[in-house]
């Protein structure tokens, strides 16, 4: 995200702004709450079972949760939403008076102390840990707000989840930019492809892909192959690992037809496949070649490397882009043999 200065009085009433909000860290955003269920086998079963996870710690009469499920054991769901402390309420409602209106999840971080196992009972306390400055973002101008969890399990800290989001006023289009001349449509420049997340984790994968290499990650203490990229090995709980190179054959095991949100950066509709790669890992990416209404389950792909905003040789560093895309087989066969 860009940040953009604030000036003149506008940088006053934004300081003037910004100092009531100060107040509100370190203010409780919930309160002894309990979890709605016990940790249990059957959640732990399904959540597995979504992710693809079949390490045995995580089955069995000795069984652990995944700790990834930490925030799962606090959620209400859907019909028992539970509302935040007096104080959170107000701070959201002071935003929304503002005119920062709209929120957006931005990241979070987990923090594993102790290992839930079924039968846990838990309890977790938040707190509003920080209010930001005022930023500009390409969504707009805004306040990250950032709480932070602890969750328990009688007076035993399990673990701590921190969670931040940005309550901010949409930007606005400027004044003609959505119409040329005579009122015909701009046809300006597309906004940039927004970038992958890069961090230590996935680092070398990003690099890898960079050179036109797919890299899958690899335990080498039991020799799991896993993706996407991560700090430890599921089966094993290993932290050693290498990389191989993908062959680049794949099949589409799941898709999704994208049409709404529309973004400025993408053309919907178009397909976005759950790629299952010959060695056995799965991953997302774009499905290309075919027509959106032609992807189906099982189709046979091939790694492509596609490039975004490289004009005139610019490379990575200085604003090109390089994506993992999936180009349908049975599409590029009939097109050689009508050639």
């Amino acid at each position: 995200m860009s940040y953009e200065p604030v000036v003149g009085h506008e940088a006053e009433a934004s300081d003037e702004f910004a100092t009531r909000l100060k107040v509100y860290e370190g203010q409780r955003a919930a309160v002894a709450r309990a979890g709605r269920d016990p940790v249990n086998a059957p959640m732990i079963r399904h959540w597995c079972e979504a992710m693809g996870d079949t390490n045995p710690a995580y089955s069995g009469p000795d069984a652990v949760a995944p700790p990834t499920m930490l925030q799962a054991w606090t959620m209400s769901g859907l019909s028992g939403h539970m509302r935040g402390t007096h104080a959170y309420d107000e701070l959201l409602g002071l935003l929304d008076e503002a005119g920062y209106t709209s929120v957006v999840a931005t990241d979070c971080e987990q923090e594993y102390l102790r290992p839930l196992r079924p039968g846990d009972e838990i309890t977790f306390d938040s707190v509003i840990e920080s209010v930001s400055a005022r930023k500009t973002t390409k969504l707009g101008t805004g306040y990250f707000v950032t709480t932070r969890m602890e969750i328990r399990v009688g007076t035993d800290l399990a673990g701590t989840h921190r969670f931040r989001i940005l309550k901010y006023a949409p930007r606005r289009r400027e004044a003609g930019r959505e119409t040329g001349r005579e009122g015909e449509p701009d046809r300006r420049k597309k906004p940039s492809r927004p970038r992958p997340v890069v961090n230590r984790d996935n680092a070398a994968f990003w690099e890898g892909i960079q050179r036109h290499t797919l890299l899958i990650q690899r335990c080498t203490g039991c020799g799991t192959l896993r993706h996407p990229w991560l700090p430890g090995c599921n089966a094993c709980g290993g932290l050693d690992w290498d990389s191989v190179e993908a062959s680049g054959e794949g099949t589409v095991y799941s898709y999704v037809v994208m049409h709404h949100p529309p973004f400025p950066a993408f053309d919907p509709p178009y397909a976005v496949g759950l790629i299952e790669l010959a060695e056995g890992v799965r991953m997302i990416g774009n499905v290309v070649g075919v027509p959106y209404d032609k992807v189906r389950i099982g189709l046979p792909v091939r790694l492509e490397f596609q490039e975004y905003g490289l004009e005139h040789g610019l490379q990575e560093r200085d604003g090109g882009l390089v994506l993992p895309v999936w180009r349908a087989q049975e599409a590029q066969q009939i097109q050689e043999v009508v050639a």
